[in-house]
């Protein structure tokens, strides 16, 4: 009950409907207030459910949404009430999570994250293959918002939208898992859409509500 108050509160009141039954992706152009466009999508799919009469659910879109926020926020309390109670908060750098190297996090630890000065070893940095040992402050600058996420060019929903080389194993990883991509195709023009940056938010359900299981940095790789 105290997440679902939460997204209401921090989506301007308004909640989007039922869980997608098929892939879709969302085109988003920019915009010209402070307010993200997901706050946009939100208030037009809350009077859709009004017009249409029907009950009001939360979605993992809008967990995922409201997740974005508070990464974009740096709101690491609020992050943490999200994160899944058993199987905890992973981080992939790349779009192939190395499940032995990957950090796995509760949601106790990830309130306190940004001021952790714990090294951590997230794994090898593609092309050179040297330890990747940072902090997690550091590790969020390079590989969790690295880029305005809450202002993508396009966002979908269990289709992927960042193509590379890399192998998305999400669902080998979380079968029956649900991911919300948020996407840049490139900026700038001399790399041809090879400088493309996506984060993936992967969400399973419990009991009735939503949590998120990964958040998966991906980009092109060597």
């Amino acid at each position: 009950m105290k997440k679902m108050i939460f997204i209401l509160l921090l989506t301007t009141g308004f909640v989007l409907t039922g869980c997608a039954t098929s892939p879709a992706v969302e085109e988003q152009g920019p915009i010209d207030t402070e307010d993200s466009q997901l706050e946009m999508e939100d208030n037009e799919n809350a009077q859709d459910n009004q017009q249409t009469g029907e009950e009001n659910t939360i979605s993992p879109k809008q967990v995922a949404d409201t997740v974005l926020l508070a990464l974009k926020n740096k709101d690491m309390q609020a992050l943490s009430s999200y994160v899944h109670p058993t199987k905890g908060l992973l981080f992939s750098p790349y779009g192939y999570i190395v499940t032995d190297t990957a950090q796995v996090f509760t949601g106790q630890q990830v309130a306190g994250l940004l001021n952790d000065s714990t090294l951590y070893h997230w794994g090898e940095f593609d092309g050179t293959g040297d330890p990747m040992e940072m902090t997690f402050a550091d590790y969020y600058e390079r590989f969790v918002y690295d880029q305005d996420y809450a202002n993508a060019e396009q966002t979908s929903i269990n289709e992927r939208l960042g193509q590379g080389n890399t192998i998305d194993n999400i669902l080998d990883v979380y079968p029956g898992a649900t991911t919300v991509e948020y996407h840049f195709s490139g900026f700038d023009p001399q790399y041809e859409g090879m400088d493309w940056r996506s984060l993936r938010i992967v969400l399973e359900e419990e009991n009735g509500e939503w949590y998120i299981v990964a958040i998966v940095h991906d980009e092109w790789t060597i």
